[in-house]
This record gives C-alpha cells, structure tokens and sequence, in this order.
C-alpha cells in the first residue's frame, strides 16, 4: 500500500513522514526538534534501522547510550527496549527502516514517556 500523500504526522516531539509502506517493510522520514526525544519503547512485531541523515542523536538500546552523527546508523532488534533523542541546537533527521510482521503503530508499548503517553 503506497503512502498516502507522504504527509507529516506532526507528534510533540517533531514528525515524521511515511516514505514506503508495503507488506514486508515501512520507511519513515523523522525528525526530532532540539533538546526532544521520543518515548522509552519497544515492539513485539518489527525490528528497526535507525540512519542518521543529519543532526546528531543519543540512542538508547536497552542499557546502552550510543552516540550517533550524520552517516550513522544502529539496528534495534525485536523486543529490544529503546528510544532516540536529539542533544542538540538543529533537527535530528534519520531514516527509520521497519521490518517484521506489524508495523502498525499500535505495535509501540511505551514504557516511558515526556508527554504523558506512558502505558
């Protein structure tokens, strides 16, 4: 199913833009205004690529904090606890590439979150 117009789904965080939705994979287009981040999450039915377009980013993969920049990337397992924040004065921008059985949205159990989406 292709996306529908490619628009931005604005969150409180910034917003993304679905770029590819088919059967086997879904590419989103993300960014993340400064000093934000997305909530502590993870997914029971897809995995994820994360790839850092511009900006810089702190990814947290269950007990790690890795330090990305432009070119970069990081894959976040199945199940894999996680959450991407942008530390600094420009948008964060990265490709999220989704691959597994669901990608729907109600497949995010957050965990924690800034905005009080929290399960």
């Amino acid at each position: 199913m292709p996306a529908e117009n490619n628009q931005e789904d604005h969150r409180p965080w910034g917003n993304y833009q679905v770029l590819s939705d088919e059967p086997d994979h879904k590419v989103k287009r993300i960014v993340v205004y400064p000093g934000k981040r997305l909530s502590l999450q993870k997914h029971k039915h897809r995995a994820e690529h994360w790839y850092i377009v511009s900006g810089e980013a702190i990814v947290t993969l269950d007990e790690r904090q890795i330090p990305l920049e432009k070119g970069s990337a990081v894959d976040i397992p199945l199940e894999a606890v996680h959450r991407i924040m942008n530390p600094g004065t420009e948008n964060l921008v990265f490709i999220e590439v989704q691959t597994g059985d669901s990608f729907d949205e109600d497949d995010i159990e957050r965990l924690e979150d800034d905005f009080g989406r929290a399960e």
